[in-house]
């Protein structure tokens, strides 16, 4: 198959059916490749006792490299199954073609054949993941910035993805809270200071601030293991004192609430361990405004 990048949008029908053949290909000797209606597939690899499922977009996966599910990478470091549930587009996979691929799982007992199930998803996968976890009961669930419902009579005040508020979300698998009653460990990341989220500060699209910091995968294969705590968390966040982002992001928040003892700190912390030419600058402009108001000169404004 050619290396070049697919995106759904600008693959050909051609291009997009030898990506699927590759997929056919890589499971036909343990696992499977199967289409489940016109939005959605599944992929599954059997390789070993624990079972990561993730659920992801088809543009997500086109776009990297291996043009293969992030879940696959992170299973394999492990020897672990992976089932991946495939949407072409923002369907949140409310789709009757996904209740009954889940209830035929159930109805083979597919998920009693592994010793430990990991549902794990961002955003909209996030509510995906939670919605059907309670198909293998005892599942842990790792969930980035899930979603409730984006049924109206509960949650007319979000106003995010409003164009999607035409689906489903009252009929099977469809309430998110509802659904991780019987699972195990749950374990909800989100940011505090996102206001329809409610990490701090690593801004909206967390899971890739997870993958920039690479502790989205230590993150899943602690969970499969029955080793991810609150405080082993904490520790691997700790890298975020080296992301761009965050530093940046609290930066801002402490500048707004005119906390200026703490903005000199947060900038000499950063450029006394980073190569950081914006936090340079910025303390340097601090700098020099103490330095005139010592001596009594007019400050200048707009730094």
């Amino acid at each position: 198959m050619s290396e070049t990048t697919l995106s759904p949008d600008a693959a050909t029908k051609a291009e997009l059916s030898g990506w699927r053949d590759r997929l056919e290909t890589l499971t036909e000797e343990s696992g499977y490749y199967e289409p489940l209606g016109a939005h959605h597939s599944a992929f599954f690899l059997d390789e070993g006792p624990c079972l990561l499922v993730t659920f992801e977009r088809l543009a997500d996966i086109l776009a990297r490299p291996d043009q293969l599910p992030r879940g696959a990478q992170i299973a394999s470091q492990k020897g672990w199954s992976h089932l991946c549930l495939i949407a072409d587009g923002d369907t949140w996979y409310r789709d009757e073609r996904v209740y009954r691929y889940f209830d035929r799982l159930v109805d083979d007992a597919f998920f009693e054949d592994f010793d430990r199930v990991v549902f794990y998803g961002a955003g909209m996968a996030g509510y995906a993941a939670c919605a059907y976890s309670v198909t293998a009961p005892g599942a842990s669930v790792v969930a980035v910035q899930p979603r409730a419902t984006l049924d109206p009579a509960q949650a007319g005040w979000d106003l995010r993805d409003t164009g999607k508020r035409r689906l489903n979300f009252t009929d099977r698998y469809g309430y998110a809270p509802d659904m991780i009653d019987g699972t195990g460990e749950v374990f909800v990341l989100f940011d505090p200071m996102e206001r329809l989220d409610a990490m701090p500060n690593m801004g909206s699209a967390l899971e890739v601030a997870l993958e920039k910091l690479d502790i989205l995968a230590p993150i899943l294969l602690a969970a499969g293991e029955g080793n991810l705590t609150r405080a082993q968390f904490a520790l691997w966040l700790r890298k975020r004192r080296s992301y761009g982002t965050y530093l940046k992001s609290l930066l801002a928040i402490v500048e707004e609430r005119g906390q200026t003892t703490r903005v000199k700190w947060i900038c000499k912390s950063v450029t006394s361990r980073l190569h950081a030419p914006w936090f340079r600058k910025r303390l340097a402009e601090i700098e020099a405004r103490e330095a005139k108001s010592r001596q009594g000169a007019p400050e200048t404004s707009g730094t």
